[in-house]
């Protein structure tokens, strides 16, 4: 008698525990908390020198007057090229060279008298174009071909 009395509980709790509980959900409430700026912990310095109020730079009433050269021959790389320029005022003259990959020699030279740069190109030598040939060979198979499947 006292199973069936156990039985019969078991049964009215799972029958009353069938549906779950509904709860009206809590919407949270977000209130921010008033901002207070801190106070500055630095102080910038006041700067120990006083810039000029207005400054100029002044510039020499001579015209220009230079000469100057430059060469370069490197046989490792094989670079090999230079460049010569002097100048009086209005007047400017140079030349610069420069060994070309097509085994000729380019120069030019150029003239500046204040109204405008003309320049000579010239070659010396005969361009030379050689027969490209790969370097690269294949390796041969590492493997030999099939025996032939025919008797």
């Amino acid at each position: 008698m006292s199973l069936k009395v156990a039985v019969l509980a078991c049964v009215a709790v799972v029958a009353l525990c069938d549906k779950a509980p509904v709860h009206k959900p809590l919407i949270p409430v977000y209130t921010p908390r008033p901002y207070h700026a801190p106070e500055p912990a630095y102080h910038a310095p006041e700067p120990a020198y006083h810039a000029p109020a207005h400054y100029e730079p002044e510039y020499p009433d001579v015209p220009p007057k230079y000469n100057y050269n430059y060469g370069v021959a490197d046989g490792y790389s094989g670079a090999n090229f230079g460049h010569s320029e002097s100048r009086d005022g209005y007047k400017t003259e140079g030349s610069y060279t420069v060994d070309l990959p097509d085994g000729r020699k380019q120069t030019v030279k150029y003239v500046d008298n204040g109204d405008g740069l003309v320049a000579e190109v010239s070659y010396e030598g005969e361009a030379q174009y050689p027969e490209h040939t790969p370097a690269y060979k294949p390796a041969p198979p590492a493997y030999a071909p099939p025996p032939p499947a025919y008797a």
